[in-house]
């Protein structure tokens, strides 16, 4: 089992959503109003200096719908740029 947590501005839900609907992810919890900061994006603060929010989504799946996730998020990337969305994945060693 695979975990896959997708960052990605708010504004992108929808597509978020179909994305996770076009690779058989049909579980996920949603985290709204995320703030932060990356490495080569504007900050998301919701400030009127930093305005814009965040979401981030995990979901936790079998190892084939997790790699197919993160190549989707990779096609997202190249038309949205690196301040859209990213993606992080990571081995789960025991769900209780």
């Amino acid at each position: 089992m695979k975990a896959v947590l997708i960052v990605h501005s708010a504004a992108i839900d929808v597509d978020v959503n179909d994305l996770l609907k076009s690779v058989g992810i049909d579980a996920y919890t949603r985290f709204t109003d995320v703030l932060g900061q990356g490495h080569r994006s504007e900050p998301h603060l919701d400030t009127e200096v930093w305005p814009g929010v965040n979401s981030a989504t995990l979901a936790v799946v079998d190892d084939d719908k997790a790699r197919a996730a993160m190549e989707r998020v990779r096609a997202m990337r190249q038309t949205l740029g690196s301040e859209g969305i990213k993606a992080f994945l990571w081995e789960i060693q025991d769900i209780t």
